[in-house]
């Protein structure tokens, strides 16, 4: 698939087939959402896959707000991503110190980049995701004992679309558009 028809037909999936995504297709989304640009190429993002159908829904009760799409996402797809990455690095210099006036702020940017190319990637395989970040990240980062230098970003439901979701209306150029 050509990068134009990538974008343009890549939809955010709330709702999955049962049907298993293999390591080799998480292995393969992963290889090139790691082409991804980031800071001096630090390569921040950090991903592990969920396939255990308990701890999913264990995270789907324990870790989601109720009143929100999230638990059922979660515990009905075949693969929950959690996005996690390295801190102190992206938007820092070797010393420690900030490059830009955004302090450490830049880490998200790069991990934004990196969840996106991640969902392009699943997308061209014939994959659908959903990006999520309502929920109990504290509580999640301990209950997946994520290591001390790293933070959870995201989580990127993973799976086979049940539906192809309808494009939502999008802002016209001129409305996202201005020249000096």
């Amino acid at each position: 698939m050509d990068a134009q028809t990538c974008i343009l037909t890549r939809r955010s999936v709330r709702k999955f087939t049962g049907e298993k995504v293999s390591r080799e297709e998480i292995e393969k989304i992963v290889s090139l959402a790691a082409y991804a640009p980031s800071w001096k190429n630090t390569q921040i993002s950090r991903y592990i896959a969920i396939e255990d159908e308990q701890a999913r829904r264990v995270i789907s009760e324990r870790f989601c707000p109720p009143g929100t799409n999230n638990p059922f996402i979660i515990s009905s797809c075949p693969v929950l991503i959690a996005q996690t990455f390295i801190k102190g690095r992206s938007g820092f210099e070797r010393d420690g110190s900030f490059t830009t006036d955004r302090g450490e702020g830049w880490q998200y940017y790069d991990c934004g980049i990196a969840a996106q190319t991640f969902c392009l990637a699943a997308h061209d395989l014939g994959l659908s995701t959903v990006i999520m970040g309502v929920f109990d990240r504290k509580g999640l980062q301990e209950y997946l004992q994520i290591p001390e230098d790293q933070e959870l970003m995201a989580l990127i439901a993973l799976g086979r679309p049940d539906a192809e979701p309808q494009a939502p209306q999008r802002k016209d150029t001129g409305v996202l558009l201005s020249y000096r």
